[in-house]
């Protein structure tokens, strides 16, 4: 890393130590910009679930509403926090940070350019797959130390529509992984990369793997319980759910992970399917915009999208919601797998 010979000359410390404040300070700086960014991508929703709906949306706190994502921070960071007298208190707070903490994990084999991640390693797309996983013990945790039958309901929902999608999320995965060759985030991108002017034609998206895009968005629509499969939330029938019962800076935690987790689907469509940090266009000025804004445009699309079928798609059915998942999406995506592989072994090589 750059910051280790620095820490060496400038503080004379050993290479260890050097390494752990240069990965200390990478991250801090790293999760800083996260945090601005999340706040002003949530403001973004709200500004189109509103236009949508044909109002205004936030627009009273700072020039045209910058500041209101800040002052909703503040207002949840001093409000009481408030336990049930029945609940499991130590579980009850313990969830929003299980929940957080692993969406934040999320984000460091995540590439935002040739050489800008946290960890880079070779197995980053399994590490992602894992943290996402293990989200859904937040929700559990919550809805059984609430000690009330509806976030009790809402957390066995979550269970059972996350195991659902995981599987077709895996399976697209895996088709991504037989056209890159690679499990690390950073090779995927690099193999959607060409010398050619027309870089985008060498997308993945653009390529046979098309048919995965929109099971891979929706499939992270059910994944992250956003509209129209936040059954998990469901206020008509379960009173919003698994944190009913929270408020304040617990609550704050459960929203902050689920928008991390929103914009890291976002990240990882980009990755996958658009070639993450790589330009449309071998050609100035494409060449001169840095990797990382292209890959945050990326970003900033696929989450307009989740904005829009948020403020424009009706609820599914529970039953509706499995039945997409087993019965079309799993089928279809399995269907995938076997052709890209016999598309990799015996057309590809001719080409």
């Amino acid at each position: 890393m750059a910051l280790i010979p620095f820490f060496h000359a400038t503080l004379g410390l050993p290479h260890g130590w050097a390494w752990f404040l240069s990965q200390f300070v990478m991250i801090l700086i790293f999760d800083v910009v996260l945090l601005v960014m999340i706040a002003y991508l949530l403001l973004a929703d709200r500004k189109v679930w509103a236009a949508v709906q044909m109002r205004r949306g936030p627009n009273v706190v700072g020039a045209f509403g910058l500041l209101q994502t800040f002052a909703d921070l503040f207002k949840f960071l001093f409000k009481e926090i408030i336990i049930p007298a029945g609940a499991n208190k130590v579980i009850f707070m313990v969830a929003p940070l299980i929940t957080v903490t692993l969406a934040f994990a999320g984000w460091a084999v995540v590439p935002w350019d040739n050489g800008w991640v946290v960890a880079d390693i070779n197995v980053g797309i399994l590490y992602l797959f894992a943290m996402s996983s293990l989200g859904v013990y937040g929700i559990i945790m919550a809805g059984w130390a609430s000690n009330s039958k509806y976030p009790f309901l809402s957390a066995l929902r979550a269970a059972a529509q996350m195991v659902s999608y995981e599987v077709s999320i895996g399976f697209v995965i895996i088709t991504v992984l037989l056209f890159a060759g690679s499990l690390n985030l950073s090779d995927i991108v690099r193999a959607q990369s060409t010398n050619g002017v027309f870089n985008f034609l060498h997308w993945n998206v653009f390529s046979m793997l098309f048919p995965m895009l929109p099971i891979f968005f929706v499939s992270a629509l059910a994944e992250t319980n956003r509209p129209p499969f936040d059954l998990v939330e469901a206020e008509s029938e379960l009173v919003a759910g698994f944190f009913v019962e929270y408020s304040s800076t617990p609550f704050l935690l459960f929203f902050l992970g689920e928008y991390l987790s929103i914009v890291l689907m976002c990240a990882m469509c980009s990755i996958l399917f658009l070639g993450g940090w790589l330009s449309p266009l071998n050609l100035a000025p494409f060449t001169l915009v840095p990797g990382a804004v292209w890959f945050f445009l990326k970003i900033c699309f696929f989450f307009f999208m989740f904005a829009m079928v948020k403020a424009m798609v009706p609820r599914y059915r529970y039953d509706q919601l499995m039945r997409l998942g087993w019965k079309v999406f799993l089928p279809t995506s399995l269907l995938w797998v076997v052709l890209t592989a016999g598309w990799v072994m015996f057309v590809r090589p001719h080409l």
